[in-house]
């Protein structure tokens, strides 16, 4: 496997959205590359960090608004194009 999808699959396990066969295929993968194991480990500390922080996150009717905002915007954009 590559790095690429080593660290893409690594995103999703922090996020619980891997497959079991995903995570097999990551843990091969870091036994033998040292470069993705470091940054397994790293990625592991940050979402840990994240989650002790409790940060508050924008409600879903506030992220809607901010995505029209942007949505429109793009679309005007291309319309002056």
């Amino acid at each position: 496997m590559p790095c690429e999808e080593a660290s893409h699959i690594c995103d999703k396990v922090q996020y619980k959205e891997a497959s079991l066969w995903d995570k097999v295929k990551l843990n091969l993968h870091i036994i033998y590359c040292k470069t993705c194991r470091k940054h397994t480990k790293i990625n592991t500390k940050l979402s840990k960090c994240i989650k002790k922080s409790r940060v508050d996150c924008l409600d879903p009717e506030c992220k809607e608004a901010m995505r029209k905002t942007v949505d429109k915007a793009l679309a005007d954009n291309q319309h002056q194009n």
